[in-house]
């Protein structure tokens, strides 16, 4: 298999369309016959990223890269960046908000569930200028 990539529009102004790029690239992965294991990884490092730019940054790309070898996912937004990395990385610790809370999000286990569930992770911050969360999961 050559290298396939596949992006999609993560749209943050409605949670209503959540989760919608990582229930694509899901089911694209399972067209491709991966083993189930390695799409539950990725579904889940997609799903937390796409849930934390509709939640901090209004959207944003996602972008898998897909070989024989593994599936690199990288998840931009222009949002308010990640003031502490080490913070943020912690489970349980959220900037979210309440309204976001009260829907039931904003728990503070987006990017430790990213990290537990990739072989590899790697965040790119600037205040004010936006966040790429890239993870890339072995085959």
């Amino acid at each position: 298999m050559e290298k396939l990539t596949l992006t999609y529009h993560v749209d943050g102004s409605s949670f209503s369309t959540a989760g919608e790029a990582s229930s694509s690239l899901k089911m694209a992965l399972k067209k491709l016959g991966l083993p189930p294991e390695v799409i539950r990884r990725a579904a889940i490092c997609a799903y937390e990223g796409e849930m934390n730019m509709v939640i901090h940054a209004r959207g944003g790309i996602l972008t898998a890269e897909i070989s024989m070898n593994e599936i690199v996912i990288r998840m931009e937004d222009k949002g308010p960046g990640v003031a502490d990395i080490e913070k943020a990385m912690q489970e349980g610790y959220s900037t979210a908000d309440e309204t976001v809370r009260n829907l039931g999000f904003g728990a503070g286990m987006g990017l430790p569930n990213m990290k537990r569930y990739s072989d590899e992770m790697h965040i790119d911050t600037v205040l004010g200028e936006g966040t790429t969360v890239t993870v890339r999961i072995n085959i």
